[in-house]
């Protein structure tokens, strides 16, 4: 009963230890009792109680790391910047997490199970979209963006870095790049230039390709 008083407490611990295991071992050769082995004092019930899979502590985990290291929240601050430069500091800063894009490379495989595909997309539209708004106005105000689907322009942008992941694991890294210059281009003509080289220099380094070819 003591452990489910602060039942926040417990799924912090499930997440913190999880996250460490996924990095040091890998998510496919981590496995429930690994985590539980970790926990002390906790058993798989206590697990399961709060996670029905492995893939739903992953899917946590994301969340979890996202917000204790919210690019948009940083951005915010930035008074220097306008919002269209907000916006591509917000994607080089959450490509810049090395932990966070190790997990989201983890991943990939899991986005064959549709269930976990379902969820992804919902956690992507749930958070992404008010973040991605948010900037997209003040853009139109400030100048910095000139469009009039502010709306559909945030829900698409939550759903891109989930095409682009599904496409990792059938595509080479000269074929991704042009993805990434098809919505970047796509995006420019809708008035929202929010790709740039920096960005795609960025995108080109990561670890994806030399695990994908």
């Amino acid at each position: 009963m003591a452990r489910n008083k602060y039942p926040e407490v417990t799924v912090d611990k499930i997440l913190e230890v999880s996250e460490r295991l996924f990095l040091e071992k890998g998510y496919d050769k981590t496995t429930i009792q690994d985590i539980v082995n970790e926990l002390e004092g906790l058993t798989k019930g206590a697990i399961y109680h709060h996670f029905k899979s492995k893939e739903d502590i992953m899917d946590a985990l994301g969340d979890k790391m996202f917000f204790d290291n919210n690019p948009f929240e940083k951005v915010k601050k930035r008074t220097d910047l306008n919002a269209l430069q907000k916006m591509q500091l917000a994607i080089k800063l959450n490509q810049s997490d090395e932990n966070q894009v190790d997990l989201r490379n983890q991943s990939i495989p899991l986005l064959k199970n549709p269930h976990v595909l379902a969820k992804m997309i919902d956690s992507n539209q749930r958070i992404l979209y008010p973040f991605w708004l948010e900037l997209i106005e003040e853009g139109q105000r400030d100048g910095s963006i000139q469009t009039a689907y502010a709306k559909e322009l945030s829900e698409f942008l939550s759903f891109i870095d989930l095409w682009f992941l599904l496409g990792l694991a059938n595509v080479s890294s000269e074929d991704f790049l042009r993805r990434y210059r098809f919505i970047g281009e796509m995006l420019g003509k809708m008035g929202l230039p929010i790709y740039d080289q920096e960005i795609e220099q960025l995108i080109s380094s990561l670890p994806y390709f030399s695990e994908t070819e």
